[in-house]
């Protein structure tokens, strides 16, 4: 905890002084401390500009012993201070070896080496490495790594590293060890160590050239039969990756190890991923439909990075993008080919939507590529990710399949063993598929959502399409460029037919015309098929257009968006009569006509069906508004959503009815839709309390063979003030009591719960002794629940939601600042909300900066608290 923050530029970046060849790094691990030896092959680095010190990370360590060439250093040679170790007037060309010992036991930030259980374990990105070993902690210092590990065999029987075990065996002392060679250059964010007594499945892959690669996964004795379907999954990601880019692996194995307390959800180390629980656990009873896409889609991502990430990676982590952006990408193509190709994009469009819009919208707005941080893990966010695997996207578009995939090979080809930056990207595409990218370079260096509006003319048989684009201002960048959009349009016809092919339409200028002939009537535009840019869309079209769409369009993004936008339409206007004090607003009957077009022709994807029948989100409502207000926005949705609910409720009974599972439990497309549409049923009849739906979800619950239809059940009862609600949630509690991800999800229930003293209930369990404060999964479940999923509870009247999680946040910080800082920036967006709610979460987030901040947290309350000066 420094005080005072240091603010690091993209501009000011220099190669390093030294480059590292090889590292041999040996662990000795005991109960209560960690003894690590280091030995480096160092030298000068031709292209650094200056020569001078060596300066080096490190953090919460003890130094014991550093030498160059055999020699050990004299106290007037070096300096140790809080975060750096510097060694004067060091040779061009030497060895260096550092001796320290550290505290894995005592360290809660998860950063470095730690203990998870019984587990040790290593979480290195983005600067983790730096609390294991004095070391030039960033990414374009790539080495070669030989680890070595010596433990008692009866606290870590299993003990694992990157790359192939050499060597293993017996000590005369007692001990036991084993030596790793990682054959292949990596940054230290990549260096993983593992040690404990685990349990493990095993299954073999026989590549594309006919090697065999023996996959392990290891976790907590007894979880082993939980493991089963990410292992299934990481053999199709292989296959995959094989049958998609032409990518084998490129190691004689492939480990996963899942330990219960990790900040992110997976790391890609190379060879030897280390998972959160959350991201590899999935069982029919323990886990949902929606925990089994997780997994699945997890596994392949970190699995991918084994090129895009690791083979070739990134100069800087300003540069993050380059490999998250682009691995991101390929995960959604493989999530698309797995699963309900429409749901799955749909899905991905409402996170941009509800999730990254909003980051773009607010005091935290940043390009793809930052130009500064303050704390990196900072910017570990969905703009950097899932905007950049948008930006990725729009690039395969313009190329073609064939040529983007030949691209992507031509730049790990060009670029294998190297730390690079996304412009290398960018100049590798341009030269594989001859696209000129220039403006397409925005995308990278501007921060905001640009705008995209559409007007039509039409008359004389003759359709004339407008498209504009403009970009709000966004901190720091006031003036923005244009950007190079590209847009796909499809045409139908009065009765819902298409009229030609779809056209990718490239708005590259603030104004730009199109004109179709040859029409007896007006067409009918579907716009941003696909969701081909991630901009939004200003486009009114009227009641019936919508209703055409929502019934006919061919696209699955724009079917369901139509039918987003004739729900938005009611929504809105309710919720501005409410504010105004007016009388709230009935829906038009031409929405209740859609609705029961759709009932009567559902699409053969019930999932589809399922995201038609879903209102916009609270969150997607609230981004409608300049100012937000939340208690108007959820009256509105609640009222929509029982009127819905008492017009169909016979077919709702209906659907609910038709839920008859024949089957034993099985994760595909199909059977997930079906429960999805179960699901969506009992929510709608849950809304109106219908007759006897208490008991019917009771019902369920206990009947119930899999996890996806209790947690149905579950949610219905949610907010019911009945006996059934009680007594279920008290068997969840007991029958899942040694399962600490289903424990999750009683957590974040109860946290989501609409009560009048929610607040006071959330208190509550976070003295319960089934809640561990030092688990970030068990955070995430109760204050992530609370603020996102409760948001009447969290903005309630008297601010006791804003106190609760400015208390938790300073508990927190002490000991797990990324995780803090993740719950701070919950509280940032208080401009956009209604002067009684802004002013609590603002006066939440001054109470916060006047304490003494981790570098994580007080970048994001001083982001945060700078919207003040913009507002006041």
């Amino acid at each position: 905890m420094t005080g005072q923050t240091q603010r690091k530029y993209r501009a000011d970046y220099q190669p390093p002084g030294y480059l590292i060849d090889h590292v041999d790094i040996a662990f000795g691990l005991e109960a209560d401390h960690t003894h690590v030896r280091a030995t480096h092959q160092l030298r000068r680095n031709p292209q650094a500009s200056a020569t001078g010190p060596l300066v080096l990370d490190g953090r919460d360590m003890a130094l014991e012993q550093l030498a160059i060439d055999g020699r050990e250093l004299h106290a007037s040679q070096y300096r140790v201070d809080d975060t750096t170790l510097t060694i004067f007037d060091p040779p061009d060309q030497f060895e260096l070896l550092i001796e320290n010992t550290i505290h894995p036991e005592n360290n809660l930030s998860l950063e470095g080496l730690y203990r998870s259980g019984d587990i040790l374990c290593t979480q290195c990105e983005a600067n983790g490495f730096s609390r294991i070993t004095y070391f030039p902690d960033r990414p374009d210092v790539m080495a070669r790594y030989t680890t070595r590990i010596v433990a008692w065999p009866e606290a870590f029987p299993v003990l694992l590293a990157n790359g192939n075990c050499v060597e293993s065996g017996p000590m005369p002392c007692g001990h036991h060890y084993a030596v790793f060679e990682d054959p292949f250059p990596k940054p230290c964010y990549l260096f993983a160590m593992v040690a404990g007594d685990l349990g493990m499945i095993r299954d073999t892959y026989t590549t594309a050239s006919g090697r065999t690669v023996d996959l392990r996964l290891y976790t907590e004795h007894g979880n082993e039969d939980q493991c089963h379907h990410a292992m299934a999954s990481l053999k199709q990601a292989m296959a995959w990756d094989e049958d998609t880019y032409g990518l084998e692996y490129d190691l004689d194995s492939y480990v996963t190890v899942a330990v219960g307390s990790f900040n992110m959800g997976a790391m890609e180390n190379k060879g030897l991923n280390v998972f959160n629980t959350a991201c590899i656990f999935a069982r029919a009873d323990t886990a949902t439909d929606s925990d089994f896409a997780l997994v699945r889609d997890v596994v392949a991502h970190e699995y991918f990075h084994n090129y895009t990430g690791n083979r070739v990676t990134c100069r800087d982590w300003f540069q993050l993008s380059l490999k998250e952006g682009l691995t991101v990408y390929r995960e959604h193509q493989f999530a698309i080919d797995q699963g309900s190709p429409g749901v799955t994009r749909i899905r991905q469009v409402r996170a941009m939507r509800e999730i990254q819009f909003p980051e773009d919208a607010g005091p935290r707005a940043h390009p793809v590529r930052p130009e500064s941080y303050v704390e990196m893990n900072n910017f570990y966010t969905i703009t950097v990710y899932e905007k950049g695997g948008e930006v990725i996207r729009m690039i395969a578009q313009m190329a073609g399949r064939e040529a983007f995939i030949a691209a992507v090979r031509h730049y790990l080809d060009k670029h294998d063993g190297q730390a690079v930056t996304i412009e290398d990207f960018v100049i590798a595409m341009e030269e594989s598929t001859g696209l000129d990218l220039a403006q397409f370079r925005h995308w990278y260096a501007q921060a905001g959502t640009p705008r995209v509006r559409v007007a039509t003319e039409f008359a004389d048989g003759r359709l004339q399409l407008t498209l504009s684009q403009h970009t709000p201002a966004t901190p720091g960048q006031a003036d923005k460029p244009l950007f190079d959009i590209p847009v796909e349009i499809a045409l139908f016809d009065a009765n819902g037919a298409p009229v030609g092919a779809p056209q990718v339409l490239r708005l590259t200028q603030a104004e730009q015309h199109w004109t179709f002939d040859d029409f007896e009537a007006e067409p009918t535009v579907s716009a941003l098929r696909g969701f081909t840019a991630p901009v939004r869309l200003e486009y009114e079209q009227s009641d019936t257009a919508l209703a055409r769409l929502m019934a006919h369009d061919s696209d699955p993004v724009c079917r369901w968006d139509a039918a987003q936008a004739l729900y938005l339409k009611t929504l809105i206007a309710d919720v501005e009569a409410r504010r105004a004090g007016s009388a709230p607003v009935a829906a038009p009957e031409l929405l209740f006509d859609a609705i029961a077009t759709l009932l009567d022709n559902p699409p053969d994807d019930r999932e589809l069906l399922a995201e038609m029948l879903t209102l916009p989100s609270e969150a997607m409502l609230g981004e409608q508004f300049d100012t937000i207000d939340i208690f108007a926005v959820d009256a509105a949705r609640r009222a929509l959503k029982q009127v819905i609910a008492r017009r169909f409720d016979a077919r709702f009974a209906a659907l609910a009815d038709a839920h008859a599972p024949t089957q034993a439990y099985v994760f595909d497309v199909a059977e997930a839709g079906r429960r999805r549409v179960f699901a969506l049923a009992l929510d709608y009849l849950a809304a109106i309390e219908a007759d006897g739906i208490a008991a019917r979800a009771a019902s369920v619950y206990e009947c119930a063979d899999n996890m996806t239809d209790r947690m149905a059940a579950l949610d219905a009862l949610r907010d019911m003030d009945v006996p059934e609600r009680e007594q279920v949630l008290a068997d969840f509690a007991e029958r899942w009591a040694d399962y600490p991800l289903v424990m999750d999800k009683w957590l974040r229930l109860q946290a989501s719960t609409r009560r009048d003293d929610s607040v006071e209930h959330v208190r509550e369990l976070l003295g319960d002794s089934r809640f561990d404060f030092t688990n970030p999964n068990r955070i995430r479940a109760l204050l992530g629940g609370f603020v996102r999923a409760n948001r009447v509870g969290f903005h309630r009247a008297d601010g006791e939601g804003y106190r609760l999680v400015a208390d938790e946040i300073l508990r927190l910080d002490p000991l797990n600042p990324q995780l803090a800082a993740a719950l701070a920036s919950m509280l940032t967006d208080w401009a956009r909300h209604v002067p009684a709610q802004a002013d609590g979460m603002r006066s939440a987030l001054e109470r916060i900066a006047a304490a003494q901040l981790s570098d994580n947290t007080r970048e994001i309350v001083t982001v945060g608290l700078e919207r003040r000066d913009s507002t006041d």
